[in-house]
């Protein structure tokens, strides 16, 4: 069949859907928005495959809205205005009117000015807005739109709920064809489990490659077809996703191995070099920090040849880094401090400085006492304001 398999059994309701109980499970947020008939502008945070297009067609199907579809990919500002254009139009000429769900899929990609034509129609519900994105919306979607959506964040699928996906797919696919050989080994559901890690896109499309090239879903053929070219690597798609990840994670397991090997399959395929050396730098900081803070130096140097070498040389830097960053010791101390501080100021919000921090620049700031009882090298004294005073966000050793 020429639709994909996790297209055909694309759960129609939130009763077949598979995971997400945080969001979807009894009296949970976007179970209630259903029981409730009312959605508003939302944006979906998680990895591939873990049903943020479902969810999103699930709460426009069953709450009455047309579902618009694009990528911010390939799509643009003036298709967005074709829905909000039609959408007036209906409204012009007094035709029951409910708000299209547009569901743009890797929102990440929308550049500034863009997003910035989205605000008024989100804002006065021309629209209802579903983003979906990979990527950290605190650093890739402006902070407008932010304001004017909930972010709900999607999880990797658990095993147990990747066996559901999967014999939910063998269930159907016996329907569709009663004589193909549908027995699944321990041996290779649990190879497939290791392999799609949570993703139950990547699941389905082995299972069904498999089926199509060698007729059945032995662990042989399920890593073959793995292999074969119809598993490409999509600079544009999920394969992007899921290699850097491989690809970081590698590193993070000190596998230079690995590493150098899901590397070169980026670099086959033509990724940005740019792309992979900035993941590297942002990894020398967040895995490596102060184990070897020389990390840094080197993937910052990778990084400038690319910029000034280009293809095909480059990839001789990318990899000379690679496996300096995986071979390094690792301490992710700096980077944890920074999470544990980020969440107290979002607790707590700005906290006063303590007096003695501060500067007298004026007269009036002195009487105030502004920098009284300040010492250059205070020995066992904290920094800290005052709710916080001895809080310890770089874990000592």
């Amino acid at each position: 069949m020429d639709i994909p398999l996790a297209a055909r059994i694309r759960p129609k309701n939130l009763d077949e859907f598979v995971g997400q109980t945080h969001l979807v499970g009894e009296d949970k947020p976007l179970r209630k928005a259903l029981e409730l008939g009312v959605i508003s502008s939302m944006i979906f945070w998680g990895p591939p495959g873990v049903g943020k297009t479902t969810m999103a067609k699930i709460l426009a199907r069953q709450t009455g809205h047309e579902f618009v579809e694009m990528s911010a990919v390939s799509a643009g500002k003036a298709d967005v205005r074709k829905v909000v254009e039609e959408t007036k139009r209906q409204r012009q000429l007094g035709e029951q009117y409910s708000a299209p769900v547009l569901f743009l899929d890797e929102i990440h990609r929308f550049n500034k000015a863009q997003q910035d034509y989205l605000l008024p129609y989100v804002e006065d519900g021309t629209i209802i807005l579903i983003g979906a994105t990979t990527e950290n919306p605190s650093f890739n979607v402006i902070s407008p739109l932010l304001s004017r959506t909930r972010v709900y964040v999607l999880k990797n699928l658990t095993d147990e709920e990747m066996v559901k996906v999967l014999n939910q797919a063998l269930k159907f696919l016996k329907k569709e064809n009663k004589r193909a050989k549908l027995t699944v080994t321990k041996e290779a559901k649990d190879w497939l489990l290791r392999f799609a890690d949570g993703d139950a896109r990547q699941l389905l499309t082995i299972i069904e490659h498999s089926l199509d090239l060698y007729k059945n879903l032995s662990l042989d053929s399920l890593k073959n077809a793995l292999q074969s070219q119809h598993l490409r690597y999509d600079k544009k798609g999920e394969e992007h996703y899921n290699t850097i990840s491989a690809f970081i994670k590698s590193m993070r397991a000190s596998d230079p191995d690995a590493a150098v090997y899901y590397l070169t399959r980026m670099v086959e395929s033509g990724e940005d070099p740019l792309f992979i050396a900035r993941r590297m730098v942002v990894f020398a900081s967040e895995d490596i920090g102060m184990a070897q803070p020389t990390a840094l130096v080197v993937a910052n140097a990778v990084f400038q040849a690319c910029q000034t070498i280009g293809y095909p040389e480059c990839a001789i830097n990318l990899a000379h880094g690679v496996v300096y960053l995986a071979t390094a010791k690792k301490d992710r101390r700096a980077y944890e401090a920074l999470r544990a501080a980020q969440a107290d100021v979002t607790q707590h919000g700005n906290l006063p400085v303590p007096m003695k921090l501060r500067n007298p620049v004026t007269s009036l700031m002195k009487t105030q006492n502004y920098g009284k009882g300040y010492k250059m090298y205070p020995e066992g004294e904290s920094s800290l304001p005052d709710k916080l005073s001895g809080k310890e966000y770089f874990k000592k050793k």
